[in-house]
């Protein structure tokens, strides 16, 4: 039996829980909850994230090389390479998205660079409008996600939280990466 508190909103996880730990011997209810529902938020975040892009004609992978170039160092801009290490993508699947946000007119060749993955892409206007538009939106959605579910005073409470348990993995594991690990590179 969970020792959730049964004052608490009900979620996937506390309808599923005594079943799953039934089933598994030795496993604490309240580090297995918590595990659950750090994956499902962020899988629904992912969702939101999705939505976001694809209200802007952008696919997620399109919008975080988008953001990749933004965070740089004006004139914004990376060569290939780079912008697959920090993302966490193969080459590949670097240059096909580059082709990509080209052709939209979102990214452009630097004149004046190498070739190939070494020649540099930067943001253009467009690209950075469409990437600032994208943002704003997602960070408007997910403001009124939080709000809705939480006061100011327990989104403090959270990130406080949620700040002691990740510097405590950081410090076990070493710096989490920046962005999520594709899921071909896990295997």
């Amino acid at each position: 039996m969970t020792t959730e508190d049964p004052r608490a909103p009900q979620d996937s996880i506390a309808a599923e829980l005594d079943e799953w730990t039934a089933q598994m011997a030795g496993v604490d209810p309240q580090t297995e909850a918590a595990r659950q529902r750090i994956g499902r938020i962020s899988r629904q975040f992912e969702r939101l994230l999705g939505q976001v892009a694809a209200d802007h004609g952008l696919t997620v992978g399109d919008w975080t090389a988008l953001s990749a170039l933004q965070r740089s160092a004006p004139p914004h801009q990376r060569t290939p390479k780079e912008l697959a290490d920090e993302i966490g993508v193969t080459a590949g699947t670097m240059s096909v998205r580059i082709d990509r946000l080209i052709q939209a007119g979102l990214v452009e060749p630097v004149a004046d660079g190498g070739d190939g993955r070494r020649r540099p892409v930067r943001l253009t206007e467009l690209g950075r409008r469409r990437w600032s538009q994208a943002t704003r939106q997602r960070t408007a959605g997910e403001r009124d996600l939080f709000g809705d579910a939480l006061t100011g005073q327990e989104l403090q409470q959270l990130n406080g939280l949620l700040a002691k348990l990740l510097g405590h993995l950081e410090d076990t594991f070493g710096p989490a990466s920046r962005h999520d690990t594709p899921r071909h590179q896990l295997r």
